[in-house]
């Protein structure tokens, strides 16, 4: 049993696609990425790593991004150097992750994310051993082992995510020919892709939002096993899907996404009633909108609410929900909490919308029929909500897609630009059949009597007649 223990640990099988890469190093005339593109922060740390002794490179997203001509968000460290070891290097550091161990660098205002190499899991290494590191659909569950370079890049997703960017030397360090696929514009998935996919389901909403956000296209075996493995997506813990598909819808291509992931069967995980929706000539049309606008807006770089969003997606769902409880009987406010409760509940199941966004996604619903009422000071009262914005363009978008009376989003354009007196002006005078209350002080039955004891009615009849 020790012999076998051993011969686990020190003499880890690679796998077959790690032991057919080669190693091809990049020159910067080539490449053509200068230090001046890396962040201060990523630089500092490479560099101390380095002085240190350790091997640190500037890996993944960022170096992709800088060769496509893109500005990258953020800068992420790899070193063979143990989480540990980084944290004794660093004094503003600290270590993070249960399923992969992370330490965060505080430079300035900057953090950089330093990962240790990573190699084959123990799920890979040994089949015997991969029930306690997987579950029944292949989906790592541990993943703390430290490995190799080399190693550390076949672990990666796709290859154009594999490279290895050295700010010392300026070269790129590429084992897996990614330098050439994100050259040909062509997203490949590193290794067998239906074992990829299973090992972590969400690589399949990644490669649709990469493919879309980059304007590339999927290799042909990268996407073949997507839409049968599809349905794993429900196996991912519900918080991690959201994140995912909050980069999906704020990638400033989201209408694209929608419609690749509609076509794979990846929707299903996630957004179970799209079919439905989409159905709807009313439906699509609203969504179609929503999404453009929001793409719109991410491109002049306006500020996107993910509330919004889902707000968007969800809303013909509570609509017709809605309707159906008005027909049952209903009051209409009534009927309309029960509709956003009962949507709510069906998607938490697929998609978890953290409790700051579904707050705000309810103030919008409950809003809109608040739009229709235009008489007396309810207007006003409307205009001053905090949310007032956000609901105000939910309910133009309503009108835009011809659910609601184009003449409803004219008025209140024309209500939201004027001035004071002119929003007085144009409020609609309710009409009231009830008679104003005589505010006077009530008189008494004592008071009411003269002292020679008749009533005023009395005296009033004796003059008028």
């Amino acid at each position: 049993m020790i012999r076998k223990f051993l011969h686990k640990v020190f003499n880890r099988k690679i796998s077959a696609l790690n032991a057919d890469s080669q190693l091809c190093i990049i020159p910067s005339k080539q490449h053509g990425i200068h230090r001046s593109q890396i962040s201060p922060g990523a630089l500092k740390v490479t560099q101390n790593l380095q002085k240190s002794g350790f091997s640190a490179f500037i890996v993944g997203g960022a170096i992709r991004d800088i060769l496509l001509g893109l500005e990258p968000k953020d800068f992420d460290v790899a070193t063979n150097a143990t989480p540990e070891q980084v944290r004794s290097i660093f004094r503003r550091s600290r270590i993070i992750g249960r399923r992969f161990r992370l330490v965060h660098v505080m430079c300035g205002h900057e953090t950089v994310e330093v990962s240790t190499f990573r190699g084959p899991s123990l799920a890979q290494v040994d089949t015997l051993d991969m029930k306690n590191h997987t579950d029944q659909h292949g989906r790592l569950l541990r993943d703390n082992v430290f490995g190799s370079q080399e190693e550390d890049a076949a672990r990666r997703d796709f290859t154009m995510n594999a490279l290895f960017y050295d700010p010392s030397s300026e070269e790129i360090h590429d084992y897996l020919n990614g330098y050439s696929d994100l050259k040909a514009k062509t997203l490949c998935i590193i290794g067998e892709p239906a074992t990829r996919y299973r090992e972590d389901p969400v690589r399949m909403l990644r490669a649709i939002r990469l493919a879309a956000k980059l304007d590339m296209l999927i290799d042909t075996e990268t996407a073949k096993p997507i839409g049968d493995l599809a349905p794993l997506l429900q196996n991912v813990p519900p918080s991690r899907l959201f994140d995912e598909m909050l980069k999906l819808l704020l990638s400033g291509h989201a209408l694209s996404c929608v419609v690749d992931l509609r076509a794979r069967g990846l929707h299903h995980g996630l957004l179970p009633m799209l079919d439905v929706i989409l159905e709807q000539p009313l439906g699509e049309r609203f969504i179609t909108l929503a999404l453009k606008n929001t793409d719109e807006r991410i491109r002049q770089e306006k500020h996107v609410s993910p509330a919004f969003l889902f707000a968007s997606l969800l809303w013909h769902e509570v609509l017709a929900a809605w309707n159906k409880h008005k027909l049952s009987g209903e009051k209409p406010l009534i009927a309309l909490y029960k509709a956003m409760d009962e949507i709510l509940l069906k998607q938490q199941k697929n998609l978890a919308i953290p409790r700051r966004f579904s707050a705000t996604i309810i103030e919008i619903w409950v809003m809109q029929p608040r739009f229709e009422s235009l008489a007396g000071r309810k207007p006003f009262r409307l205009l001053s909500h905090p949310r007032f914005r956000a609901a105000y363009d939910f309910m133009l978008l309503r009108c835009e897609s011809g659910e609601v009376s184009m003449d409803l989003g004219t008025w209140w354009k024309r209500f939201v630009a004027a001035d004071q007196d002119k929003r007085e002006k144009m409020i609609h005078t309710p009409a009231s059949s009830r008679k104003r209350r005589n505010r006077g002080r009530r008189k008494t039955s004592a008071q009411s009597i003269p002292a020679d004891g008749t009533s005023e009615s009395s005296e009033k009849e004796k003059t008028a007649y």
